[in-house]
């Protein structure tokens, strides 16, 4: 399975390359269009709003062949993204804000679908190795991307940044052609299970799947809420200048490259469910250090958030693919994407009037609600057990259904 391994990282670096480089340009292209700061923030929120419609969104997974969806959607989103050649002026702009809108559909269509395909195409010891190299990639291509994208706006304008864009999703259709699936095509889900309620219940009635998700909720709502706090520590208590935040977001992303990189390991000695209350401990940790008045420790601070959120991240989504019915994976990873990344619509916000009360209180706040996520969990001495049951090796582990 290592083609299939290697193709899937391949996917992500370009997938990641791609769409990074679009996001950026997309809010710098509304800022020159317009000069609003405000109308060039929209552009992201485009972006992330379609989550919200995860569940939704991921019943049509189910009910379509996945590696067809997956390829669609990218060539389909290469064939949009030229609409954006018409944009001269600012009464173009709207058409920057459909194109970011298809991006955020995109995004939760091939997440779950590709969630939903890679039990089909690795074995279940894999999908926590992989599950954390694709992390990896995606974190070097946001270092990378946004650096490149930027440059070739400045030197060639929106529209080549446009050629760049719509070229990797071709790319990207071609990978997805070549992998190898290895198991039948996933039947159609019951008639009981055609509701869109079904995606939450399967993933909340399991604790092993309940509990990873749940932490990454939290970890990655609290990533949002400390941002603005974070910019406050930076340029009111260090006292430097504003580009050390891009020290801080190196930092970070280096972190997650090397947290991507072990967390594989890290599922299958601890299990999901133990690697999830790791992470989240040690993204906590990372916002107590960034509250002490040091840069160094600050930047420390970084790199640990860096480490942890991935571990997170990934233990929710090894969980749910390895302990949902093969017919539901497509909604219930898209509920699950869902679940943790929609608190961030709510957390930002919050964050940003929170830091009016302090920077610190802010970060301390953060701190407070990941240890307790962490403690609700339960012992260690339970973790261990349940570590026997979340684990995709374990004797206890739901057997992956059968998928194409």
């Amino acid at each position: 399975m290592r083609r299939n391994a290697g193709l899937f990282v391949a996917i992500s670096l370009l997938s990641g390359f791609g769409s990074s480089a679009m996001s950026l340009v997309a809010g710098i292209w509304i800022l020159d269009l317009t000069g609003s700061t405000s109308l060039a923030a929209l552009a992201g929120l485009c972006v992330y709003a379609p989550v919200l419609a995860g569940p939704w969104l991921g019943a049509l997974v189910d009910r379509v062949p996945r590696r067809p969806l997956v390829i669609g959607v990218n060539l389909a989103l290469a064939a949009v993204l030229p609409a954006l050649f018409a944009v001269r002026g600012p009464g173009q702009t709207w058409l920057i804000f459909a194109v970011s809108c298809a991006y955020g559909v995109s995004y939760v269509l091939i997440d779950a679908g590709e969630t939903a395909l890679l039990p089909s195409a690795l074995s279940a010891s894999e999908l926590g190795d992989v599950n954390g190299w694709r992390s990896s990639a995606q974190e070097g291509m946001k270092l990378v991307a946004p650096l490149a994208g930027a440059g070739l706006y400045a030197w060639r304008g929106g529209h080549a940044v446009v050629v760049l864009s719509a070229a990797t999703p071709v790319l990207v259709a071609l990978l997805y052609a070549a992998v190898r699936l290895r198991r039948t095509p996933q039947g159609r889900p019951s008639l009981s299970d055609r509701g869109l309620r079904a995606g939450i219940s399967v993933l909340t009635r399991q604790r092993a799947t309940r509990v990873p998700v749940a932490l990454a909720a939290v970890s990655i709502a609290m990533s949002g809420f400390s941002t603005a706090a974070i910019y406050a520590i930076v340029v009111s208590e260090l006292r430097l200048p504003t580009t050390f935040l891009g020290v801080l977001a190196s930092a970070q992303g280096a972190g997650s490259i090397a947290g991507g990189l072990a967390v594989g390991r890290l599922i299958r000695r601890w299990g999901p469910l133990g690697v999830g209350v790791a992470g989240t401990a040690l993204f906590a940790l990372g916002c107590l250090a960034r509250c002490l008045p040091w840069w160094p420790v600050t930047v420390g601070g970084a790199v640990l958030a860096g480490v942890g959120l991935p571990w997170t991240l990934v233990a929710a989504v090894t969980a749910v693919q390895t302990h949902t019915p093969t017919p539901l994976l497509g909604r219930v990873a898209a509920t699950a994407n869902t679940a943790m990344f929609g608190p961030l619509v709510v957390a930002i916000p919050l964050g940003s009037a929170a830091v009016h009360l302090g920077a610190r209180p802010t970060l301390i706040a953060a701190v407070v609600i990941c240890l307790t996520a962490v403690a609700a969990t339960s012992p260690w001495r339970d973790g261990i057990r349940d570590r026997r049951l979340a684990g995709p090796t374990g004797q206890g582990a739901v057997p992956i259904g059968r998928e194409g």
